[in-house]
C-alpha cells in the first residue's frame, strides 16, 4: 500500500511539472522575458517552501543548520533548477508540452542511469544491464515518436 502511495506521489510530481511549464510560459509572455518568468516562479516557490519548512521544523522540533551542507550544494541545486525552469519556459510553446515532457524524461533517465552507474553524490552504484539499457532505449524511442512523428 505504501508503495502505491509513493508511486501516486511520483505521478503527481510529473503532473505538476507538466502543468508548470505552460503556466510559466504564459507568465513569460506577460512579462516579455522567459528568464524573468523563471525568476518569478522560483521566488514564489522559495517563499512557499520557506514557510512550509518553518512550520514543519517547528512541528517536529527540528533546528536546521544551514551551515552544515557544503555551500556549493545550494548553488548547484539552484542553478540546475533555474536551467530546467528556464528551458521549459522557452521550449513548451515551441515544441509543445508532450514533446517537452517526453524529452525531459528521456534526459532524466539517461542522466539517472549514468549517476547510478558511477555512484555519484553518494548514490548506491547500479550496473548498466542489458534490461536497463533496453528500457532507456525504448523511452528515448518513445520520446522521439512523441516529438517527431
Amino acid at each position: 500500500m505504501i508503495q502505491l502511495i509513493w508511486s501516486l506521489l511520483g505521478v503527481l510530481a510529473g503532473v505538476a511539472i507538466a502543468v508548470q511549464a505552460p503556466i510559466n510560459a504564459q507568465l513569460a509572455r506577460g512579462l516579455g522575458m522567459p528568464v524573468a518568468a523563471a525568476a518569478g516562479s522560483f521566488s514564489a516557490g522559495a517563499v512557499v517552501l520557506a514557510a512550509v519548512t518553518f512550520v514543519l521544523a517547528r512541528m517536529q522540533g527540528i533546528t536546521l543548520d544551514f551551515r552544515a551542507p557544503a555551500p556549493w550544494l545550494f548553488f548547484a541545486g539552484g542553478c540546475l533548477g533555474a536551467i530546467y525552469v528556464t528551458c521549459t519556459v522557452i521550449l513548451v510553446s515551441r515544441i509543445g508540452a508532450a514533446s517537452l515532457m517526453a524529452l525531459a524524461i528521456a534526459g532524466q533517465l539517461i542522466a539517472g542511469m549514468l549517476m547510478d552507474r558511477f555512484a555519484v553524490f553518494g548514490l548506491a552504484g547500479r550496473e548498466l544491464t542489458a534490461g536497463r539499457i533496453a528500457g532507456a532505449a525504448l523511452l528515448v524511442l518513445g520520446a522521439a515518436l512523441v516529438s517527431f512523428a
